[in-house]
């Protein structure tokens, strides 16, 4: 019975905890400004340009400059992140490589 107990509350903590980490997102009213970047050279054909990203970061938005890289497999493609409007505010939503 303890054990029956103890898995039950373990899974209980599991379901609350991913719940938790996924519905948390940071909502912010105004975009932060987006700094000027210069885009170097590729390094080969192959390379495609991994855009420029948003990290949240201690209640706020910090930009993580772009870069070029090798798609991961053939017949894959680079989908730009972006900001998406929510009822308070807006959130940024991160690139993503996709078939």
């Amino acid at each position: 019975m303890k054990k029956l107990r103890s898995a039950l509350l373990m899974l209980g903590l599991s379901l609350f905890i991913g719940y938790n980490s996924n519905a948390q997102e940071l909502i912010i009213k105004a975009r932060p400004p987006m700094p000027r970047i210069e885009r170097p050279a590729p390094p080969s054909p192959r390379h495609v340009w991994v855009g420029e990203e948003w990290e949240p970061r201690g209640g706020s938005y910090v930009f993580v400059g772009g870069r070029w890289a090798e798609p991961p497999r053939p017949g894959v493609a680079w989908i730009p992140g972006h900001w998406k409007q929510r009822p308070h505010g807006e959130v940024w939503v991160p690139g993503h490589w996709r078939r």
